[in-house]
């Protein structure tokens, strides 16, 4: 579990405003040279009226953090983003957007890595994500409020039994329907794999704040707070 705050992250200027750099991997890659697998960040969009950068050979996935905008792919019909309301699209796509506001983004190099990304609401009730397939990642962004997460050593080369007929594949494409309450996996909606032992570590995430985990890895989480959670996996040839 690495911890990450805003002196772990990069920011740069696009088009629109500004950008920060949650995450990218593999942690050399530059985002210029468009050599990375996948990328987590977190922009401002400061113009009434922008264009995206085309990434044509990435997925994307988008949500708003604060704020409301309108986008609209290929000149097509406009799609209103609610706060914590998370779009899929092709970075392909010629996309513009009207509104100010604050989003969160995965990117998903199209054919080397698939993934997921939602918002959870943390209230009264733990929430409890896992990554337990080979080369998962797990990042949780905490945008307002605060959580305690507290990681468990999992027991490696141990699979729960409702895993094996249930592909990680389409277990990560689903995660953003889930239910965004109760204390299953938060993104297969089943229980995390048996651990070897009691929660070990644990930190404490403020707004801006996140957590990097790699498989096999399974975090139970406390707080008030209203968290983005992003799965990445790469594609096996």
């Amino acid at each position: 579990m690495e911890k990450r705050t805003a002196s772990d992250y990069r920011v740069s200027a696009w088009s629109g405003g500004t950008t920060t750099q949650l995450a990218i991997f593999p942690e050399t890659a530059v985002y210029a040279d468009r050599d990375f697998l996948w990328r987590v960040s977190s922009a401002t969009v400061e113009l009434e009226t922008s264009d995206f950068t085309p990434l044509p050979d990435y997925d994307r996935l988008i949500a708003t953090l604060e704020g409301r905008i309108v986008l609209t792919h290929n000149g097509g019909v406009p799609i209103t983003l609610q706060p914590f309301e998370v779009h899929a699209f092709s970075g392909a796509d010629e996309t513009r957007s009207v509104g100010r506001c604050r989003d969160f983004n995965l990117m998903l190099r199209r054919g080397r890595v698939r993934g997921s990304m939602e918002a959870r609401e943390l209230t009264e009730t733990p929430i409890r994500v896992c990554a337990d397939a080979a080369g998962e990642q797990l990042l949780v962004y905490c945008a307002s409020g605060q959580c305690t997460a507290a990681e468990e050593h999992v027991q490696t080369g141990v699979v729960s039994p409702q895993t094996s007929s249930d592909p990680i594949g389409e277990r990560i494409l689903r995660s953003a329907q889930k239910d965004r309450t109760g204390e299953e996996h938060a993104g297969t909606g089943i229980a995390c794999p048996p651990t070897s032992a009691a929660a070990a570590d644990s930190a404490i995430l403020h707004p801006g704040e996140s957590l990097l985990c790699t498989a096999p890895a399974c975090l139970t989480l406390r707080g008030n707070a209203n968290l983005m959670i992003c799965r990445m996996l790469p594609v096996k040839e």
